[in-house]
């Protein structure tokens, strides 16, 4: 297990924050389970990256970034502290899993051989 990028480490410290925070800023409702499962859900894919690299987790990082802005008024969180930080967490995700993606060979590799070598 080796962490190839430091933005997977911060992934699952956003993550732990997810799982902690219900707790620490006193979450009522849905909004505790919300948090953490999402959280959850960053936690799992950031500690995959240490195990099998691959850009691909980046992606599902990106989807539970969005779902963490969008939940507190789809699921309807009581708590102004729970909107900003599933807020403000999914932004940090989503710029992470954004960032890995700019700097990953892999990925750039990837996008290059197949944007910008299409034979005819």
């Amino acid at each position: 297990m080796r962490i190839q990028h430091w933005q997977d480490a911060a992934s699952l410290l956003v993550g732990v924050w997810l799982v902690v925070s219900p707790f620490a800023l006193g979450f009522t409702g849905v909004a505790v389970w919300m948090t953490i499962a999402l959280g959850l859900g960053v936690i799992l894919f950031a500690f995959e990256a240490f195990v099998i690299p691959s850009y691909l987790e980046e992606w599902v990082e990106t989807v539970m970034g969005l779902a963490l802005i969008l939940a507190p008024w789809t699921v309807g969180y009581e708590q102004a502290s729970a909107t900003v930080s599933s807020v403000l967490s999914g932004i940090v995700v989503i710029l992470l899993a954004g960032w890995e993606l700019m700097t990953d060979r892999e990925f750039a590799d990837w996008w290059h051989d197949r944007w910008h070598h299409r034979a005819g």
